[in-house]
């Protein structure tokens, strides 16, 4: 037997008890800061919903529900009627996402799986660019060259519903193109070269396979998009035409002024006065405006984790 197989091992393992502690803090710190993140933001969703609830729910006590319900909003007279403006917020969110979505989706389906490299790094820096054009001056822009576009092409007015979705739309654009393209590039390469290996075309794998497994982050992208369209106040006031009206019912409506809930908050905040049953009802059309957004969000949540309890039932 060689003197090798008799010596005794006298090495032993370094001690790792340090490192594993200095990493055990870390991760402690981390998920402090995160967890005191998450909840801070909880927080401050609760007191935004509370201060809104404490200066909007006298409206509902000092204004009959008929009021509210009603089809003129005309506060001079105490007339407020949110009907006008929440058909006006409708109309508008629903022209920009009809616009906004299917041209969002087809730039980000190009660029993802279309779009050579040099190409995709050029336009995507571009397009993440135009989110930061401040949105007074997209409004502005849409009163002086988009307005007398529309108003040429046979409209009473260019200040309209339908003007109001384009300028809504172009700034939904940036989050819905960026979110979606994020969200096609984490699908595994291995299901696109499956489905072509079962030959399938690039388009029914496109179709079939990488939109399906992307559509959590795209429900996410269009529902950024559609807070984004309901929420924006100065570029609606300036395009929109500031009528608070029922326009007529169909196609006919987009082209005719509205008034949103956000644009008639902007408007007229700094012209009542404090604790006034007008500065009540203007923080009313602020609570519905937040329920519109949780419910939004509420929905979409569903969609996606119905879709992934399906999907995982299949399985």
């Amino acid at each position: 037997m060689s003197t090798f197989d008799e010596a005794p091992v006298s090495w032993q393992e370094p001690q790792k008890d340090a490192p594993p502690a200095r990493r055990n803090w870390s991760e402690l710190i981390i998920e402090t800061l995160i967890r005191l993140a998450g909840i801070s933001a909880v927080v401050i969703i609760t007191l935004i919903f509370l201060f809104l609830l404490k200066e909007g729910a006298p409206a509902f006590m000092q204004v009959p529900i008929t009021n509210l319900l009603s089809t003129r909003w005309y506060p001079i007279e105490d007339m407020f009627g949110l009907i006008p403006l929440l058909v006006g917020s409708l109309l508008v969110t629903i022209g920009a996402v009809a616009i906004a979505v299917p041209l969002g989706l087809t730039t980000a389906v190009y660029l993802g799986e279309f779009a050579p490299p040099w190409q995709r790094e050029i336009l995507k820096p571009v397009i993440e660019v135009l989110a930061a054009i401040p949105s007074i001056v997209l409004g502005f822009l849409g009163w002086v060259a988009l307005a007398p576009l529309i108003q040429g092409a046979g409209a009473p007015t260019g200040l309209t519903a339908f003007t109001g979705a384009i300028i809504l739309a172009y700034m939904s654009l940036p989050t819905i193109i960026s979110i979606t393209e994020d969200a096609l590039y984490a699908v595994p390469r291995e299901y696109r070269d499956g489905a072509l290996a079962l030959g399938a075309t690039q388009w029914q794998t496109i179709w079939r396979v990488t939109l399906p497994a992307a559509r959590s982050g795209i429900v996410i992208a269009v529902m950024l998009g559609v807070g984004r369209a309901i929420g924006e106040t100065m570029a609606v006031m300036l395009v929109t035409g500031n009528a608070a009206n029922i326009p007529q019912f169909g196609l006919g409506a987009f082209f005719q002024p509205v008034r949103t809930m956000t644009a008639t908050i902007a408007a007229e905040m700094g012209e009542v006065a404090q604790g006034s049953v007008h500065y009540s009802v203007l923080f009313a059309i602020g609570i519905v405006l937040f329920l519109i957004t949780f419910l939004v969000n509420s929905l979409a949540t569903r969609f996606i984790g119905g879709s992934a309890r399906r999907r995982g039932g299949q399985i």
